[in-house]
């Protein structure tokens, strides 16, 4: 009997864990309309807690921050650009050009 109870209260556990994960990755209307401006956005947010993690650590100073943080600003302000410009989407060659733009900045975190 005991074991049964551990049995069911793991299994609970693991429903509830896989319910709150399902949960986190269901998109918003605007996320599955705009997915190109999503993936550019996610990956301009992950740039930044990167780099605040840098400088939390001491591994960047807070000029160097502030130079990849207008960046990155920059960027995230060309790509509400773009898609002002075609009813709210960025186009495959924007996006392109935006992750280019994105990676010029990666490299730069982490030095």
């Amino acid at each position: 009997m005991k074991i049964q109870s551990v049995l069911i209260a793991t299994l609970l556990v693991a429903v509830a864990g896989t319910t709150v994960c399902a949960a986190k990755d269901v998109d918003t209307k605007w996320q599955k309309h705009h997915p190109r401006r999503e993936q550019v956005n996610d990956r301009l947010h992950h740039q930044n807690a990167r780099i605040r993690d840098e400088v939390k650590e001491g591994d960047m100073s807070k000029a160097d921050a502030a130079k990849l943080h207008q960046d990155d600003h920059r960027i995230r302000q060309e790509e509400r650009d773009m898609a002002s410009q075609n009813h709210g989407h960025v186009t495959r060659q924007e996006q392109k050009t935006l992750d280019q733009q994105e990676n010029q900045v990666s490299k730069e975190i982490g030095h």
